[in-house]
């Protein structure tokens, strides 16, 4: 079934929406008996040092997908109005931002994305990057919003 059976998925899902919701350390502690939990990444900050905020909403909606990206791949250049989390479940990701700067992220890597920001991820290693992806958005608010550059040229 390979490395995304339905219940690892369910297993990142439930851990990764409990770490973005910044969940106490002491939550750990509630689990029952031989559940261990780690927390993979804690932060108020995107990526780039951007403050965290949520939509404000009366119609929440929460989209988690998988994405891959096959060797030398590009997402092409986009930003989320929304806040975007995700989980590198294997490969290499490179993320290079409008102003230049770049970050890179391996497998196992927790990442806390840029929002409204335009950005381009790139499979820089030999295998497909996975990610868990989750959309913290909101009725009728896309999640990615494609550079209007980039929609131009490909038309």
């Amino acid at each position: 079934m390979g490395i995304f059976s339905v219940p690892k998925i369910r297993a990142v899902s439930l851990c990764l929406i409990g770490l973005f919701l910044i969940v106490p350390l002491a939550f750990t502690a509630d689990y029952g008996s031989g559940v261990t939990a780690e927390i993979l990444k804690k932060t108020s900050a995107t990526s780039n040092g951007q403050k965290i905020t949520y939509p404000l909403t009366d119609k929440a909606e929460v989209t988690a997908m998988t994405v891959d990206l096959a060797p030398g791949a590009e997402t092409g250049w986009h930003k989320h109005p929304v806040p975007v989390y995700a989980y590198v479940v294997s490969g290499n990701l490179s993320v290079e931002l409008e102003d230049g700067k770049q970050f890179s992220f391996n497998s196992g890597d927790a990442i806390i994305e840029v929002v409204d920001t335009f950005h381009n991820g790139r499979n820089i290693g030999e295998v497909p990057v996975k990610l868990a992806v989750f959309y913290l958005g909101g009725e009728g608010i896309s999640n990615v919003i494609r550079s209007e550059a980039v929609q131009k040229k490909e038309k």
